[in-house]
């Protein structure tokens, strides 16, 4: 048993060293500990320069790359950025028209009030009520394109699609804030068939401290199945976005046992991520299922997860 938990603790070291301690910023660049990707160059030029960059692009998901269309690209949540370079400087970085290249109509919504909208000519459709506030707000035609639907149901939200966007309609949200860009960049990403590892998470710069801005907790038993009378390991593992292993997370597994008792035992991670909790049992009722909560806090963040096994029968 020793030695099988060596070798599990050994994999998890392993995969760790891949990773570095977030973010590094240059006059050139920025490293987005959000999802482990750096924006460089002209590119970073370009997300720099608009004030809502965050907002309308969201955070980048891969590196710079050469496309499978052929072209110099970078995705973002709800953007690619293209990179010209026969065009002048300050005009080298294109949006990609996302919202042409994944549009597919399932029916346009009838709207009546002509006196909320705004037609546009150059494609016959109209943008109206929040849209249009909306598309004013952050940057119109030359952010956006011009719209290429109505409004229209796509899963299940009230949608209209430009040229280089979509925006979406969430109710749920409050006043003000409820019109969104979609995130085609990643809908495009896998139209387009591109190696899903370049969505892989890179190592920071320079092997910078990451600060998390959430956690991913994870547990499990070391045996699924144990005796009446029996000793159990739990293993807690936590990451941040980016799967990096959280060092010092302050954690409590509380377990559940059959007789009505919560035991909680307080670990933290090491430089792994990884924290054990350690049981010993005597005459538990045959076929139990013993269950641990396990709830971890760093950096202010804080994440739950639940794990079980079950006395033999």
């Amino acid at each position: 048993m020793l030695r099988r938990i060596f070798i599990f603790l050994s994999a998890v070291f392993m995969l760790s060293l891949s990773w570095g301690p977030v973010a590094a910023q240059t006059q050139n660049s920025k490293y987005f500990s959000e999802t482990g990707h750096n924006v460089k160059g002209d590119f970073f030029q370009f997300y720099n320069s608009n004030p809502n960059a965050t907002f309308l692009y969201g955070y980048p998901i891969t590196e710079e790359f050469t496309s499978k269309d052929g072209k110099t690209v970078q995705y973002f949540q709800r953007a690619r950025f293209e990179l010209r370079s026969d065009l002048p400087e300050g005009q080298r970085v294109q949006l990609t028209s996302l919202g042409e290249l994944t549009f597919t109509s399932t029916g346009p919504l009838s709207v009546n009030n002509s006196f909320a909208c705004r037609a546009y000519a150059e494609t016959g459709f109209s943008i109206c009520f929040a849209f249009l506030e909306f598309f004013d707000q952050y940057g119109g035609v030359g952010q956006f394109g011009y719209p290429i639907s109505g409004f229209e149901y796509h899963e299940n939200k009230i949608v209209q699609y430009f040229q280089k966007a979509r925006l979406e309609w969430q109710p749920w949200k409050n006043e003000g804030q409820r019109v969104v860009v979609s995130d085609l960049g990643r809908i495009y990403f896998d139209k387009l068939g591109e190696d899903p590892g370049l969505l892989a998470a890179v190592p920071p710069p320079n092997n910078l401290p990451v600060t998390p801005t959430n956690l991913q907790v994870r547990a499990f038993a070391w045996k699924a199945v144990t005796l009446a009378t029996d000793t159990q390991l739990i293993f807690v593992i936590v990451q941040d976005q980016n799967l990096q292993p959280v060092a010092n997370a302050s954690c409590t597994a509380a377990v559940h046992w059959p007789d009505g008792r919560n035991e909680p035992t307080n670990i933290a991670t090491n430089s792994n991520g990884v924290g054990i909790v350690s049981l010993s049992f005597i005459n538990q009722p045959y076929g139990s299922l013993i269950y641990t909560d396990v709830s971890c806090t760093a950096n202010g963040l804080s994440a739950t997860t639940t794990t079980s096994f079950r006395i033999w029968y």
